[in-house]
């Protein structure tokens, strides 16, 4: 792996980025360290990110192959429409969550993470209402509350900015995880190439979204 996102041209400079996959944004102390001692290493700067990752920048091209190397760890994107990420709150270490979603959203993040997708698609998973995370302006959304598990869909925070809509609350952990599967088996067998999910939803009505995706779930 030797790939970097071009980020500035300086004085004809060019300087490169890479954002290394951070699963949910829980990372190991050894892990951060070596983040840590590579960037030091050839010279670069460190940022976090809005999607709970870190972005390592200000990179050399010819350094990009020696750093992944050094790194041993996965890019966080590899193409562009597929799952680029499931963002999680710190449900099991918060006093406000109904229940610990991080099993939930690991779950998922194995699942579908780097999956091909009609467009660019992101996952929230948040263990209360709070919906820490921006869950509401994520793709797919499952949310913890007292009476069981919320699923919104449609949410986009981009240059076309879309708040989801929820398709259903009260259900189970298993029948958010399998609606979940509906709702991308649908998404990517129906939508048109670059059709983000909350475009497609509107294109074709949420009623009739709601009807095909929650076939068999409640």
């Amino acid at each position: 792996m030797s790939s970097g996102n071009l980020q500035k041209i300086r004085d004809g400079k060019r300087t490169y980025g890479i954002t290394p996959h951070i699963p949910g944004g829980f990372i190991t102390a050894d892990t951060m360290q070596k983040i840590v001692d590579v960037t030091k290493k050839y010279n670069g700067v460190l940022k976090i990110t809005s999607g709970q990752r870190i972005l390592i920048t200000n990179l050399k091209e010819e350094d990009l192959a020696n750093i992944w190397n050094d790194l041993g760890m996965d890019p966080a994107v590899k193409t562009q429409n597929s799952v680029k990420n499931v963002e999680m709150c710190p449900a099991g270490y918060c006093k406000r969550s109904k229940h610990n979603t991080i099993g939930i959203g690991m779950r998922l993040s194995k699942k579908y993470q780097w999956m091909e997708m009609p467009c660019r698609t992101k996952i929230g998973v948040a263990g209360c209402r709070n919906a820490c995370g921006s869950v509401y302006s994520k793709d797919v959304g499952v949310i913890a509350d007292k009476t069981g598990f919320v699923v919104s869909v449609g949410g986009s925070g981009g240059y076309n900015p879309r708040m989801a809509d929820i398709i259903v609350e009260g259900i189970t952990e298993e029948q958010a995880l399998n609606l979940v599967d509906n709702i991308f088996t649908y998404y990517k067998n129906e939508a048109e190439a670059g059709e983000k999910l909350g475009f497609f939803i509107d294109r074709i009505g949420i009623d009739k979204f709601k009807k095909e995706v929650l076939k068999d779930i409640l």
